[in-house]
């Protein structure tokens, strides 16, 4: 007797199937449309189009017809809705979480994620990440940046370790820690805690 090979779910294929996994998952109540998923991951809709459709037909995200656009949901119905949702936490949800708890800090210029964290995230071998570091570069009041990130170690299970720069420090090539993450790899927020 032959045997039938059962389908394979597409996920993790690429890394942007990955990042389009993230975003619709890791924030299931928001409503996504082809263009705002591609701004969100800055890419060109006509990039996602094969990677969202690959998507729907595995069942693992839905897209429903509201006039002229399709909104696009995370499936919380597919039975691999929580498993991949831990795994893309793990990979992904820092990002989420530190933007959404940082944002709202006022006289933020910039917010990097640095260390070891960004590295794994750019695909350079090394250990497991046990904490995230983040540089802060702005007037900010230092009570409101360890308050987001006491509520950002909560959210993601692990320590937050925030750094400030003031834009003086972050633009002279005296400071070693600032040439330091400045020379490797980074996880750039700016652009989402200003949106």
């Amino acid at each position: 007797m032959r045997s039938v090979a059962a389908p394979i779910v597409p996920i993790f294929k690429t890394r942007t199937q990955a990042e389009i996994l993230a975003a619709v998952y890791l924030r299931p109540r928001h409503d996504w449309t082809l263009a705002s998923l591609a701004r969100d991951l800055g890419v060109a809709p006509s990039t996602l189009h094969a990677e969202v459709h690959r998507l729907i037909d595995a069942q693992l995200i839905t897209s429903t017809e509201i006039g002229r656009s399709h909104v696009l949901r995370a499936n919380s119905g597919h039975p691999l809705f929580r498993p991949v949702t831990e795994i893309l936490s793990y990979m992904y949800g820092p990002r989420t979480i530190i933007s959404e708890e940082f944002a709202g800090i006022p006289g933020t210029e910039r917010l990097l994620i640095f260390g070891s964290w960004a590295a794994r995230h750019a695909g350079n071998p090394g250990p497991v990440p046990h904490d995230i570091d983040i540089l802060v570069v702005g007037e900010v009041d230092r009570a409101a940046l360890y308050a987001a990130a006491d509520r950002a170690q909560e959210r993601i299970g692990m320590p937050v370790n925030p750094v400030l720069a003031s834009t003086r420090r972050w633009n002279a090539e005296a400071d070693a820690l600032i040439r330091q993450i400045r020379s490797a790899p980074v996880i750039d927020l700016t652009a989402e805690i200003h949106t």
